[in-house]
This record gives C-alpha cells, structure tokens and sequence, in this order.
C-alpha cells in the first residue's frame, strides 16, 4: 500500500472518529430540556434527525417503557365500566381510544420529536386526560368545569396552572405548549430529586402535570396527590401500550 493510500485512509479513520464524538456530544445535549443546535455540523444533523423522524425516540425524560408502573385505580377504571383496575384496565382504555387518536398521529409525532418526549407519551396524556377528544367534543375542548383547556387539558385555572390557552384545542400548537409544560415539570422534579433515575424524574413530571411538583414528594407515594391517585402509573401504563401496539 502506497505512503499516499495510508495517509488517505488515516484522514478518514480521524474524520469518522471526529464524526462519532461530534454525534455522542449532540445527543447528550439533546437530552437537555432547552436545546439549541451550536455550529453548523449539529444544525445538519438536528434537521437530518427531524426529516427522519429519528428524533421522536430520542427523549431527555428517560425511557418509558422502563418506568416502573401499576396502572390505573379501580376510580379511573370505573370510567369505562370495567371490574378489574391496573395496567391492564390503562391498557384496555388506551386501546379504546387508539381509533380517534389516529387523527392526531402526525401532529402528536412533530410535537414529540420537537419537545424530545415520546409520542406514545403524548398520546397516553391525550388519553387519560380528553379520551382522544371524545369527551371534550362537545364542550368546544373544555373539561374540568372548565379549568382544562384542549387534548391534553392545559391548566387554565388562576389558583392552578393559570396558562392562556394557545392554538384549537385539538391543534399542534395546543399539544406543543401541553408538552412543553411537561418539559418544564418534568425539569422541575429533576432538580427537585437529583438523586432520582431518569425514569423516576419521567414518572414524577408526569403526576406533577396534573397536579404541580410541589405535590410531588417522594417516588414511592408519586400519586398520592394526583388526581384519582393513579395518574402517572395509568399515564406510563397508557403509553406502554400505545409504542407496543398504537404505533407510536
């Protein structure tokens, strides 16, 4: 082999090697709540990621289908009439709602690879929280007496979650600043707990959506507080179900 072939194959070895860290420091980053790419080679590579779709399963939250999960109570599963209550009973009512979310999938996928969380993660919130719209249909997208606006029922109470409503209540814009509000409580309870996995800070942002991270108090007891006292378990137990079977 020539000096010149050697030297051609010793500059890519160090371009690969510098390609390879380059994506190990990216992704790492890309784990951050707040993320901005830096530099030309990220700004490719975040718009290669988006135009893919690789991005809506990379998630700073840590992984949902490793969230340890008891599924719903007997309260929530009376929703739907059932006599048995756990992750089977989310299961069940996850699958119930499968049909209509299917009118959201795309927008639930570019919200999910924008906020970096889990699409099934989004389309199990929509679930418990409007049933994929179904009960909000015709209250023009309020629940709760009125204190929840949307999809995903954004907190619009003064004395609660006090957010203005952006976007239709079954639009990206809606699904993006409900995710987006989980980014910061998911954040919220990170620097809360440091000491707590990436799954169990996932689990504890997610029954601080529904009820603030000051209710948040340890991980054994997440849902004390939460509404129907099951909401993360049921949440993480809906999402399962929608990446194993909603094709999400």
């Amino acid at each position: 082999m020539s000096l010149f072939l050697v030297l051609i194959l010793f500059i890519i070895i160090l371009f690969s090697l510098y390609i390879l860290s380059s994506c190990i420091v990216f992704l790492e980053r890309l784990k951050h709540p707040i993320f901005f790419p830096q530099g030309l080679n990220e700004v490719i590579l975040f718009l290669f990621l988006l135009k893919t779709d690789l991005l809506i399963n990379i998630s700073f939250a840590g992984d949902i289908m490793r969230v340890q999960t008891s599924g719903a109570s007997q309260q929530t599963a009376n929703q739907d009439n059932l006599r048995y209550s756990g992750v089977r009973a989310s299961h069940t009512m996850a699958q119930t709602d499968a049909g209509r979310m299917e009118e959201f999938r795309s927008k639930i996928n570019r919200v999910g690879a924008q906020k970096g969380i889990p699409p099934a993660l989004i389309a199990a919130i929509i679930s418990r929280e409007s049933r994929a719209g179904n009960a909000i249909k015709n209250t023009g997208g309020w629940g709760d007496h009125g204190n929840g606006w949307g999809l995903m029922q954004v907190d619009v109470n003064p004395n609660g979650g006090n957010h203005t409503p952006e976007g239709a209540w079954d639009s990206e814009e809606h699904l993006r600043q409900a995710t987006g509000i989980l980014v910061h409580f998911i954040g919220r309870i990170s620097t809360k707990f440091p000491n707590w996995s990436s799954e169990q800070k996932l689990k504890g942002g997610i029954a601080a959506y529904n009820m603030g991270d000051g209710n948040v108090h340890s991980y054994e007891n997440v849902d004390d507080h939460t509404t129907g006292r099951d909401y993360s378990n049921d949440v993480v137990a809906r999402a399962q179900w929608y990446r194993n079977h909603g094709g999400f």
